[in-house]
């Protein structure tokens, strides 16, 4: 038994790719049930010599013309099939068929590749085109993950391949991607330089000054009080003419006073109005009430009343003697007409 053939049927048993460094751990955990030199041997079995088994394994099948090769992943060793014979491999595994991805798919995944980790609105911004479906599909296939969250405003999502995706392509790490280290330092635009050149733009486009209603632009008068706060400053006949315009303040609030004393006096005319306004009110309802309760007022009235209806009765029975006499002579002159 030799090491050469322990590693092939570690690499051909694993059901799934299998590192060096397993390699190593399973070579020492079986020596111990072995006995003789080989056991103490394997049991001491370095990584390094466990790599150099494994390129001769590698060398073996490539000089034997096998069908299988042994190939190293992103996630470790494993025997896989030359490529010549994928046509007899698809006719017996015909539900296995690989799916093509479509050309905007290819350069989404390139850009992301290259790029990793990146947020959508950069991959947008190198496209020129919305990639919200295309994204979603590579991130369902398994080729694409989520690896966090950006450190700028709003947090976007960070894109990042997967091991699937090395695996897909047949290499190891990212390294290995054709023109890697070019393509990683060549300029692309961002959504963040987008932002800056708008910005860069905007302030370049010329702008219409804003004025006041009397025609001034809008920055003016605070520029010419910080003018005149200087040239006070400086200026010994500055302090003058302020001076004298303390005196006007001076008289401006002497006036206002005045104002404030006269408004004071029309106020106090004002109730005094009122006030007498109220009494007159309040006399005549007492002289009203007074006259409702006097007996010797209303007898008056009660006399006056009585006189005034006897001379009424005396003129009304005057003037019935006298139609009475007209009647009578009237009787009598028809009377005497024969």
């Amino acid at each position: 038994m030799h090491l050469i053939q322990i590693v092939e049927a570690l690499v051909f048993a694993a059901p799934e790719p299998i590192t060096t460094n397993e390699i190593v751990k399973a070579v020492r955990r079986a020596a111990g049930d072995h006995a003789g030199e080989e056991a103490e041997e394997w049991q001491k079995v370095s990584q390094n010599r466990i790599e150099e088994t494994i390129d001769a394994l590698g060398e073996l099948y490539i000089e034997s013309g096998r069908a299988m090769q042994l190939v190293e992943g992103a996630s470790g060793w494993r025997f896989v099939t030359r490529p010549e014979y994928a046509d007899f491999v698809r006719a017996l595994l015909p539900g296995m068929r690989p799916e093509r991805l479509s050309p905007p798919a290819l350069e989404t995944l390139a850009i992301i590749a290259y790029r990793q980790p990146v947020t959508k609105a950069d991959i947008e911004a190198v496209r020129g085109v919305a990639v919200d479906g295309v994204l979603q599909k590579i991130i369902e296939r398994g080729l694409v993950k989520i690896g966090g969250r950006a450190d700028v405003p709003g947090r976007p999502l960070l894109y990042e391949t997967t091991d699937l995706f090395l695996e897909h392509f047949g290499v190891r790490n990212l390294d290995e991607l054709p023109n890697a280290a070019e393509l990683r330092n060549v300029p692309l635009p961002t959504a963040k330089g987008d932002e800056e050149e708008s910005e860069e733009d905007g302030d370049a486009e010329e702008q219409l000054p804003l004025t006041d209603p009397e025609g001034r632009e809008l920055g003016e008068e605070e520029a010419d009080k910080d003018a005149a706060a200087v040239a006070g400053v400086t200026d010994p006949g500055a302090d003058g003419e302020e001076e004298g315009s303390g005196g006007a303040g001076d008289e401006v609030a002497e006036e206002s006073v005045v104002s404030g004393d006269e408004e004071e006096d029309e106020d106090e005319e004002e109730e005094l109005e009122e006030t007498s306004a109220e009494a007159e009110d309040a006399a005549e309802e007492e002289t009203a009430v007074a006259g409702v309760t006097d007996p010797g007022a209303e007898g008056e009235e009660e006399e006056s009343t009585a006189e005034t209806g006897d001379d009424e009765a005396e003129e009304s029975a005057v003037s019935g003697d006298e139609e009475e006499d007209e009647d009578e002579d009237e009787e009598e002159e028809l009377g005497e007409t024969p």
